[in-house]
C-alpha cells in the first residue's frame, strides 16, 4: 500500500507564491520520477514540472522561470515552488510519482489534487 498526501493549494492573489509538497508513504522500496501535472476547469490535465531520482528536471513553457520542482528523498516527499502566479495557473494541482514497492514491482500513483486558485 502506498498513498500520497498533498498539501499546500489555496486561494493567492495575482504575482504571489505558494508552496505545494507531495508526501509519499507505505510500503516503498524506491521512488523514481516525481512529477506534478495541473487540470483546469474543461481542460485536459497538463505535466507541469518533472523530477527524475538523479534531480534533473523539466518545465512546461508555461510555468519556466516561474516554478521550481524540488525533492527530498530522505522525506519521500516532492515539492512545487509557484511564484509570480497568474489566473491562467488556476487548477488542480496533481503528484504523480513512480515507485517501486517492497516487492520490486513499479507502479505509478496519483495524489489527490489540490485547489490552486489566483485571483484578486
Amino acid at each position: 500500500q502506498v498513498q500520497l498526501v498533498e498539501s499546500g493549494g489555496g486561494l493567492v492573489q495575482p504575482g504571489g507564491s505558494l508552496r505545494l509538497s507531495c508526501a509519499a508513504s507505505g510500503s516503498i522500496f524506491s521512488i523514481y520520477a516525481m512529477n506534478w501535472y495541473r487540470q483546469a476547469p474543461g481542460k485536459q490535465r497538463e505535466l507541469v514540472a518533472a523530477i527524475t531520482n538523479g534531480g534533473t528536471t523539466n518545465y512546461a513553457n508555461s510555468v519556466k522561470g516561474r516554478f521550481t520542482i524540488s525533492r527530498d528523498n530522505a522525506k519521500s516527499t516532492v515539492y512545487l515552488q509557484m511564484n509570480s502566479l497568474k489566473a491562467e495557473d488556476t487548477a488542480v494541482y496533481y503528484c504523480n510519482v513512480d515507485i517501486a514497492t517492497l516487492s520490486r514491482a513499479i507502479y505509478n500513483y496519483w495524489g489527490q489534487g489540490t485547489q490552486v486558485t489566483v485571483s484578486s
